[in-house]
């Protein structure tokens, strides 16, 4: 009876030390996901504090709960269970979506680099004045709308990296990458919406200290706010131009991607930085795809003449 006790304690010692192993590749594969996702999610962190703009302060971090609610919903409700249909029964079809999640991304990209030339970027701009429930539903399922395509090719993405994998895997693997992007991405949308909030409190104390750090984190708010979107356009760039380059070659055309394995060949050579310059040619060639591709249809969209004549959001709300 004993030893039958300490077999059972043995077998479930065992279970555990597999059940955590499990865990730790869980959590290691969905680190390692997140970091191709990159490229969205650095935009979704720039873009998301627009919709809060002009709102009374303490309206601010309910709005990103509904917000950061409904893009849980997206991810985990909506858009895993189809991707986790599509790799078990049409896995080719995974990599079409991604690549179209890639021309999107690279369209993107394109798209604020060629408006921001002209000085007229004016994509995410939201009313100056919003006051309302109704509106600000509105606000708010405008806002979910727009992430349910930012959450797709996040999900998709990493579905991409674990296609492989058990389908139970797939799943917890995706949960984990959704709920982590999801609590990181609005997490750092509240801060920094609330920077400015807790600059003006610092500056009014007595402090000199407090003070110049409270004015130094009003002035950075904005400066901020510029570099992630440039940050954010320099990935999707860099990561739809790699997917196409990828999703290519898997199809069956792979001209492109011997290319751009030629350039990284030239440098590997380096003593010492041949691996960062091979990294720095495969990022830089995959960002100019990225940006051609992306050039050229938003050269056609811009030609369509679909909502030419549509008012500006901007234009029907200011009083």
């Amino acid at each position: 009876m004993a030893g039958g006790l300490v077999g059972l304690f043995d077998d479930i010692a065992a279970l555990a030390k597999l059940a955590a192993s499990s865990v730790d590749d869980v959590a290691a594969a969905a680190g390692k996901v997140s970091i191709k996702a990159a490229g969205v999610v650095v935009d979704d962190a720039a873009v998301t504090p627009a919709y809060v703009r002009g709102l009374a302060a303490e309206r601010e971090l309910p709005i990103i709960k509904k917000i950061a609610i409904g893009s849980l919903r997206n991810k985990l409700v909506f858009i895993l269970p189809v991707a986790l249909l599509l790799s078990a029964f049409v896995p080719v079809l995974v990599e079409i979506i991604l690549m179209f999640g890639g021309t999107f991304l690279a369209y993107e990209g394109a798209h604020k680099v060629i408006h921001a030339l002209k000085h007229d970027d004016h994509d995410h701009d939201v009313p100056a004045v919003i006051e309302g429930d109704d509106v600000e539903a509105q606000t708010v399922r405008g806002a979910i709308r727009t992430d349910f395509i930012l959450s797709a090719e996040i999900m998709v993405i990493s579905l991409k990296e674990v296609i492989d994998e058990p389908v139970v895997s797939q799943a917890a693997i995706l949960a984990v990458v959704g709920v982590l992007i999801t609590v990181v991405v609005y997490g750092v949308v509240a801060l920094i919406v609330k920077m400015d909030d807790v600059g003006l409190k610092l500056a009014q104390r007595p402090s000199a200290r407090s003070q110049r750090f409270g004015r130094m984190l009003v002035v950075g708010m904005p400066k901020l706010l510029t570099w992630l979107s440039v940050i954010g356009t320099a990935a999707m760039l860099w990561v739809g131009g790699h997917i196409l380059l990828v999703g290519a070659e898997e199809l069956g055309w792979s001209s492109p991607a011997h290319v751009v394995h030629d350039l990284e060949h030239l440098v590997d050579g380096v003593p010492v930085v041949g691996g960062v310059l091979g990294w720095l040619v495969n990022t830089l060639a995959s960002a100019v795809v990225g940006f051609v591709v992306g050039a050229v249809i938003a050269t056609v969209v811009d030609r369509l003449p679909f909502g030419k004549d549509k008012a500006h959001p901007a234009e029907v709300h200011t009083a």
